[in-house]
């Protein structure tokens, strides 16, 4: 049997697996199998937030669902799209009379495209 290239990621109690040689997968599902309690859900389509395409030409890994789902969680799927908000040589300064922020959803905006 060819050798092949196996891979093998482990994130907390997720297992995702893949190899040149299909006869390593199956092998290595078959281990798996006999000692732990698990299923086989096939090719990889999702994972961490990331979407992934298989194809003849390679995997393609991208992130729309998560982009769109954060877009309607802050109510901003409707808005128009631009190249950037500011200009890049724009000076800011503090708008003492301009609306408080909430600082709770900014950092929760933040802190969510830290995944994108």
């Amino acid at each position: 049997m060819d050798n092949g290239l196996f891979v093998c990621q482990v994130y907390v109690d997720d297992i995702i697996f893949g190899s040149t040689n299909e006869e390593l997968c199956k092998e290595f599902g078959n281990m798996m199998a006999k000692e732990f309690e698990m299923s086989m859900i096939g090719e990889l389509t999702f994972f961490l937030r990331s979407q992934i395409k298989q194809l003849k030409e390679g995997t393609f890994i991208y992130q729309e669902k998560y982009t769109r789902d954060l877009l309607k969680r802050f109510k901003m799927d409707d808005c128009k799209s631009i190249e950037t908000s500011i200009a890049t040589n724009a000076k800011l300064e503090a708008d003492e009379s301009g609306i408080k922020v909430d600082q709770t959803l900014y950092r929760s905006m933040m802190g969510s495209l830290l995944y994108l």
